[in-house]
């Protein structure tokens, strides 16, 4: 797999005087052997569309390297200030947008931002919410008795709206210095000096005797017009950040029986009971059952009224440290196997499908990469490009960053849209006004996978002004592949140019015995 990933990458490097290089990776576009950035501890970033790794603050916390551990403070000191800001309340709107309020830092093709590597950044919203928590549940932030630490992240298990991705371009935007320096180093050391510039980076520094942010200027890689910047692997993860919202309810029974006050243990497990929901039991002496839904809400009021529990539960997440660090390095692993090794050379090597070269309009063009990727798959062994230690992908979002692969250099307007409900499908592809196709990706266990085929392109249609459009649906099991047809037969739908299956399985072609069937 690797080598063919190598082979096909190769062959599109171009090394012509004033031509733009082309390529998936920064190590394709800067020229730099994959090997030189991992041996420099740089993740090699995809510079056609985000990939779904996030910058986990508790990995810098946790490090034994001394940086790592100034970058930390340095997030704390400056969450710190905003603490002591927002405790004498009456804030200016301004100051609120200029110290709490951040673009996001799409430099670092990092996150999943849907089109491209453009998301929302932490607007108004986000600053507001973290000045009020910082003069509330926030305000003993920096003294806390129970942890070994004070951690950014526990806005996150007290407030809605705020996960894994807002935290982690929080982060960002604090150690946008330490990442600029970090990505100046390598450029300095090993790429050609005229695949760099100059840049003038806004917010590298905070000045605490002026109370503002400090520009400075960094020698890094440039790519269309802009600078961009290599994040360190070792404080990446993939699903969540070590420390969040879900896993305080799934610890929720050992942080508690770690409580050592008896007393504050006794009160929380009393206050517990008492809020989950009594109902009649069928049978006198019956234990009684509640839903995982009613055991979360309970969990949420005992945390209001004991918010001492989340300082527990952030203590039992800093005692298991070592299985952060674990489940960060298998994250970077797979990710590397799956979005750069066997979805780059899936991806590129459709360059040489004859038929892309010949002008065609957008359906033209949309289909032709559909069907080639559903040959490669279903009659080349590709199916295999989909599994990482026999577990088929997991999400659409994945089946997205491999088809938005595709379009690199195509000419093609692709715009990968937030999929809403109503208007935008997952790709819009266009060219010209008045050429637009959508493309939509489904698993074969997606649970609206029926509504979907009912009614929904149909809406983005009317909402987007077009009638040309393609729904691809890909299944590894045979039961999904049951699932798919049956809902199929039953609308009384057919396979088509517009209406393609895939299929991925592993137990059904001669070389099954490399990935098992999930």
């Amino acid at each position: 797999m690797i080598s063919r990933a190598k082979s096909a990458r190769s062959t599109l490097i171009g090394t012509s005087s004033g031509e733009t290089l082309r390529g998936l990776f920064f190590s394709d576009v800067f020229q730099v052997d994959r090997s030189t950035l991992d041996e420099y501890g740089a993740f090699d970033v995809s510079l056609v569309t985000d990939l779904p790794l996030f910058i986990d603050p508790f990995l810098l916390f946790n490090s034994e390297k001394p940086e790592y551990k100034r970058v930390h403070d340095d997030i704390i000191d400056y969450l710190r200030f905003l603490r002591d800001k927002s405790a004498g309340g009456n804030l200016d709107a301004g100051l609120v947008k200029t110290l709490y309020s951040f673009h996001e830092v799409s430099q670092t093709w990092l996150g999943f931002s849907q089109t491209g590597n453009r998301g929302l950044g932490l607007g108004v919203n986000f600053a507001r919410g973290l000045s009020n928590n910082l003069a509330g549940i926030f305000r003993k932030f920096d003294s806390e008795s129970v942890t070994l630490g004070s951690h950014l992240e526990k806005l996150c298990l007290i407030s809605n709206g705020v996960g894994r991705d807002k935290i982690s371009d929080f982060v960002t935007n604090l150690i946008l210095g330490y990442l600029a320096s970090f990505t100046e180093q390598f450029a300095v050391q090993y790429l050609d000096r005229e695949r760099t510039k100059a840049f003038a980076i806004n917010r590298s520094q905070f000045n605490y005797a002026t109370e503002s942010w400090v520009m400075h200027i960094y020698q890094l890689p440039f790519y269309q017009g802009d600078y961009v910047l290599l994040t360190p692997k070792d404080i990446l993860s993939k699903d969540d950040t070590w420390i969040n919202r879900s896993d305080v309810a799934k610890d929720y029974k050992d942080v508690v029986d770690a409580i050592p006050d008896e007393q504050l243990r006794a009160e929380i497990n009393n206050y517990f009971e008492k809020m989950l929901p009594s109902r009649a039991r069928e049978e006198k002496g019956a234990k009684e059952h509640h839903t995982e839904q009613e055991k979360g809400q309970a969990i949420r009021e005992v945390t209001r009224r004991y918010p001492e529990l989340l300082d527990y539960y952030i203590r039992y997440k800093e005692d298991r440290g070592d299985v952060a660090t674990s489940i960060s390095d298998q994250d970077v692993r797979d990710s590397e196997q799956l979005y750069l090794e066997q979805f780059g050379a899936l991806a590129l090597s459709i360059d040489g499908l004859p038929a892309l070269g010949i002008p065609v309009d957008s359906f033209g063009a949309a289909s032709a990469r559909v069907q080639y990727m559903k040959n490669i798959i279903e009659n080349n062994d590709g199916y295999r490009d989909f599994y990482v230690d026999g577990k088929p992908v997991k999400t659409e979002a994945d089946l997205h960053i491999l088809y938005k692969y595709t379009w690199f250099g195509s000419g093609f307007d692709v715009n990968h849209e937030v999929n809403n409900g109503r208007g935008p499908a997952d790709f819009k592809i266009s060219h010209g006004s008045h050429d637009k196709t959508l493309v939509e990706f489904k698993l074969a266990t997606n649970t609206q996978l029926e509504r979907n085929l009912e009614n929904q392109l149909r809406i983005y249609e009317a909402a987007n002004s077009t009638k040309k459009s393609i729904e691809v649906i890909f299944f590894f099991t045979e039961k999904g592949e049951g699932r798919v047809r049956g809902i199929m037969d039953k609308l009384k739908l057919h396979e088509s140019d517009s209406l393609v299956l895939i299929d991925a399985r592993a137990d059904n072609k001669p070389s099954a015995s490399v990935a098992t069937n999930t």
